[in-house]
């Protein structure tokens, strides 16, 4: 079992910044890949980025450029550092992890808003 406690969330104007950190605890030793979902009202969920544990990353077309993803040697945290951001941007965030058994974990949401 991993669990996943995102933080970050929060309102902000277009053009500004946020980072989003995810906690994950338990058996962090099976992960083998972490990242970051959204999901807007009436949208489907959707991969924004994610981190190997060799470090390979890969972003949405959407969000290259202007997201970042990156995560503690250990495992035991991720981080998304979102600039740029736009009204689009807008959608509950969900960490996510992948493991070597082929379980997919999921973190609460977290909420990320921007408005003028």
């Amino acid at each position: 079992q991993v669990q996943l406690v995102e933080s970050g969330g929060g309102v902000v104007q277009p053009g500004g910044s946020l980072r989003l950190s995810c906690a994950a605890s338990g058996n962090i030793f099976s992960i083998l890949r972490m990242g970051w979902y959204r999901q807007a009202p009436g949208k489907q969920r959707e991969l924004v980025a994610r981190i190997s544990s060799d470090g390979t990353t890969a972003y949405a077309d959407s969000v290259k450029g202007r997201f970042t993803i990156s995560k503690d040697p250990g495992n035991n945290a991720v981080y998304l550092q979102m600039s740029g951001l736009k009204p689009e941007d807008t959608a509950v965030y969900y960490c996510h992890v992948y493991n070597h058994w082929k379980n997919d974990y999921w973190g609460q949401g977290t909420q990320v808003t921007v408005s003028s």
